[in-house]
């Protein structure tokens, strides 16, 4: 990310121009320690309600951010789920008050390794403690607090916005009146930890990484961070997407160059993916935040039994998975519905078919935005948001 941490002072943050910032806490962190201030950088879309009871928080992915719909302020390419809200959409903004904010850890205006270390004026680059997905909705929970709102109509999210609705609903039950956990896990499997290790060597290997300290040495480790990303794209398509949309297909040329330049498409657009993305992200919040993907075990949290979080819960779940998802296969999204039903809980479940991988939940997918529609309208009624509907709790 080639921001400057410490702004001019009266200097616009670029960041956070389009949304906003709150200073909240104390909170304490899983690992033990105790951030007295942070700030929350967030977005909202639509209007509250008097009785603040239309409330959806929209949980964004390891590299997503509080531009939900809207155009990125740093890069002005549209949000990440601008076709799904706005007047009559499927987040009805005359309907819902959407709140989407940048997670603890991350780099566009929230507390993280980016910001500054208020004892010592500095980045706090890997100074910053580590933190977990528990973290980031306890902070979550401060700005809710702050917003005066007791209670969300829906917590959604996909990947690791699917792991914050999962916690939102094992924390904090009473908060939340339904969830939608989407193309997620429990828990973080071998294969995971393994990919985001692959992620966070190549950014350590970077030598402009210099221990996490670059930002002292003015420099950045963007070409570890492209091949983090680079390598976690892979994660995020199908096999079948990939052949359909690249094949062995040559970049720009007849033939094979016979050297390392990008031959092939499918290097040029995942080189072109690597370079973008350092343009908008730090090469530090990756390491956090993939940790604490890593570290989210919510069954060992609970005496290593899932159905344990669940116990008692009142919310309704809809849980999503995509047939073609090898990062969070389906499997997983079945071990959450099995441990819901186990508890009796409220749950439905959909596995979509689709060949878009793991990004299926950001592309153009019909039938997910069906199911998504289905729900959501399902639970405003009983909840009393559609018209002439009393609240049912």
């Amino acid at each position: 990310m080639n921001l400057p941490p410490v702004l001019a002072p009266g200097g616009i943050d670029p960041r956070t121009q389009a949304c906003s910032t709150a200073e909240l806490g104390p909170l304490k962190l899983d690992c033990g320690v105790v951030l007295e201030r942070i700030t929350v950088a967030w977005r909202t879309y639509g209007t509250l309600n008097a009785d603040k009871s239309n409330a959806i928080l929209v949980c964004h992915a390891l590299t997503g951010d509080q531009y939900l719909a809207d155009s990125h302020p740093v890069t002005g390419k549209p949000g990440w789920w601008h076709t799904l809200v706005g007047p009559g959409n499927l987040f009805d903004t005359d309907r819902y008050f959407l709140i989407c904010s940048n997670v603890l850890g991350g780099c566009m205006g929230t507390t993280g390794p980016v910001e500054i270390n208020p004892q010592t004026g500095k980045p706090w680059g890997l100074g910053f403690p580590v933190i977990t997905i528990g973290d980031m909705v306890n902070a979550q929970a401060l700005l809710l607090d702050h917003l005066g709102i007791e209670q969300l109509f829906c917590v959604v999210g996909g990947s690791m916005g699917g792991m914050q609705v999962l916690e939102w609903a094992a924390s904090h039950p009473r908060r939340v009146f339904a969830a939608l956990p989407i193309a997620t896990s429990s828990r973080h499997s071998a294969q995971n930890i393994a990919f985001g290790e692959v992620g966070r060597q190549a950014i350590m290997a970077d030598p402009d990484w210099h221990e996490g300290d670059y930002h002292s040495h003015g420099t950045n480790p963007h070409r570890g961070l492209a091949v983090a990303r680079m390598a976690a794209h892979i994660t995020y398509l199908s096999e079948p997407a990939l052949h359909k949309k690249f094949g062995r297909k040559l970049q720009n040329r007849q033939n094979v160059t016979y050297g390392f330049e990008a031959d092939f498409q499918i290097e040029s657009y995942l080189r072109h993916q690597g370079s973008t993305f350092v343009e908008r992200f730090d090469a530090n919040s990756y390491l956090y935040i993939t940790r604490a993907m890593d570290y989210f075990d919510l069954a060992a949290e609970h005496g290593g039994k899932l159905a344990n979080a669940f116990k008692g819960t009142p919310v309704r779940f809809c849980v999503i998975s995509f047939t073609s998802d090898w990062l969070f296969p389906t499997q997983e999204s079945r071990a959450i519905v099995h441990a819901l039903n186990a508890v009796a809980a409220n749950v439905s479940f959909v596995e979509i078919d689709s060949d878009k991988g793991h990004d299926a939940f950001l592309l153009d997918e019909p039938e997910f935005h069906k199911t998504l529609q289905g729900f959501l309208d399902g639970a405003a009624e009983h909840r009393g948001l559609l018209p002439g509907r009393s609240v049912d709790s």
